[in-house]
């Protein structure tokens, strides 16, 4: 079961969330909050797998909460999805420099909704590549300090290889026909670099290719 919480202050959409996920026999709606203390106060007493995230919210918007919540190692399991109005609102660059999983738009269809919590709680990151590319760009825009390859020292040849694919935004898939590898393999190498990076997810890594010149801006789904 994936329990999922929901943060929103807007009541009508916080409802048609939990009407919608607690119709599936997969998904259960453990909390909903108005603010974004009311959303960090929720996950330390809940636990989800899964929040959704507003951004424009009052007492502490969702950026906030969403860094108070990526920054408690006790919470480290709860995945934090973005829901906000525009694909490319100004926040939502931070918001994944933050440690947020991904981000959707508020009306996106009810199956990619569902499908969304699924992804997410699943441990892959929530980015489509269309969105993904104009993401990564905007992050890149968003570093002021000059790349530092030296946090790329613990990856072997192959790692880095798979970490700038992972950057410009291809699945495991996609990483594994590039490389003549499997599927399997590919997911394999991305689980590492997390592990040696100590990346909470691959949104993480996404940054951190950026953040290393790994990947210059422009490259993105190249």
């Amino acid at each position: 079961m994936i329990r999922v919480a929901v943060a929103d202050d807007q009541q009508l959409i916080r409802g048609g969330f939990r009407s919608l996920l607690d119709s599936e026999p997969d998904l259960e709606v453990v909390g909903e909050a108005g603010s974004g203390t009311e959303a960090v106060s929720l996950v330390r007493a809940t636990r989800p797998d899964v929040i959704l995230m507003d951004i424009r919210m009052p007492d502490g918007d969702g950026l906030w909460a969403t860094e108070q919540i990526t920054a408690d190692p006790e919470l480290a399991a709860t995945r934090i999805v973005i829901v906000t109005t525009f694909e490319l609102d100004e926040y939502v660059g931070r918001a994944i420099r933050a440690g947020a999983s991904g981000f959707l738009v508020k009306d996106t269809e009810p199956v990619e909704l569902i499908r969304a919590v699924r992804v997410v709680a699943g441990g892959d990151a929530l980015l489509s590549p269309g969105v993904t590319r104009r993401l990564l760009e905007r992050v890149s825009r968003d570093l002021t300090e000059a790349p530092d390859p030296a946090l790329l020292e613990p990856l072997t040849a192959r790692e880095r290889e798979v970490l700038a694919l992972v950057g410009e935004g291809l699945t495991n898939d996609e990483i594994g026909a590039r490389l003549f590898l499997s599927p399997l393999t590919a997911k394999t190498h991305v689980s590492r670099i997390m592990t040696k990076l100590a990346a909470r997810d691959r949104v993480r890594l996404v940054v951190i290719a950026y953040e290393t010149g790994l990947v210059a801006p422009g490259r993105a789904g190249a």
